[in-house]
């Protein structure tokens, strides 16, 4: 009986001894900026000359699953319709919120997260050759010079964002999104429609659009909490 007593007694002080460990057990976690780049636009710079352009990103953590972020950049884009061809150069930026849905094991900060921008652009529209009088074109009416410039344009439009970033290694990020755009409002010139606005992409029937691209961040720690 004496025995039994003791090997109870003692594995009764082993389980406090453990819970006692495992209690001070503590976990620090980076809080603070995450920022990057859109690798996409310039991979796809160096395989088409046509294309220009950059993108940095950005975004932090203001609640317990939600990120307020920030896109911006600059493109300059030859694009070739069926009857013209034309030259967009402007820059833009996109605020919005990101919500993170993952459920993270405890030290991880991966993300499966949705969200919505508000997007503007400021740009200029240079026509550099087309079809003149073509059936359904935008250029049934008045003549167009070629190399004509067209300044002060922009655009505003809103987008709804699914994407995630995963962390590689500690504090960087590989990132991907995909985004689906409408526009909202847009200043166009006379006699001709902007087909392509930097930061919104082709511009699809209904003013919709539809971006994709790649990224790669890191999170520069600002504060540490310990849980």
């Amino acid at each position: 009986m004496r025995i039994l007593i003791f090997i109870i007694s003692l594995f009764i002080s082993i389980a406090g001894f453990s819970q006692q460990k495992t209690d001070t057990i503590k976990i620090t976690q980076s809080y603070g900026l995450r920022v990057g780049v859109d690798i996409m636009k310039p991979a796809v710079s160096f395989l088409d000359s046509d294309k220009k352009g950059f993108e940095l990103t950005g975004d932090v953590r203001f609640l317990r699953n939600y990120y307020a972020a920030v896109e911006l950049g600059f493109e300059d884009v030859i694009s070739t319709e069926d009857y013209m061809k034309f030259t967009t150069k402007g820059s833009f930026i996109k605020i919005g919120v990101n919500y993170n849905a993952y459920q993270n094991w405890v030290g991880m900060t991966n993300e499966i997260y949705f969200g919505g921008r508000y997007g503007f652009s400021f740009f200029s529209q240079t026509l550099n050759s087309y079809t003149p009088n073509a059936k359904g074109t935008y250029f049934e009416g008045e003549f167009l010079e070629p190399n004509t410039e067209f300044k002060d344009l922009s655009a505003h439009w809103l987008e709804f964002v699914i994407g995630m970033k995963v962390e590689t290694f500690k504090n960087l990020y590989l990132g991907t999104k995909i985004s689906i755009k409408k526009i909202v409002s847009t200043k166009e010139p006379d006699n001709f429609k902007n087909l392509y606005i930097p930061g919104f992409n082709r511009v699809f029937l209904n003013d919709m659009g539809i971006g994709f691209n790649y990224s790669i961040s890191y999170l520069i720690p600002i504060v540490k909490k310990t849980k």
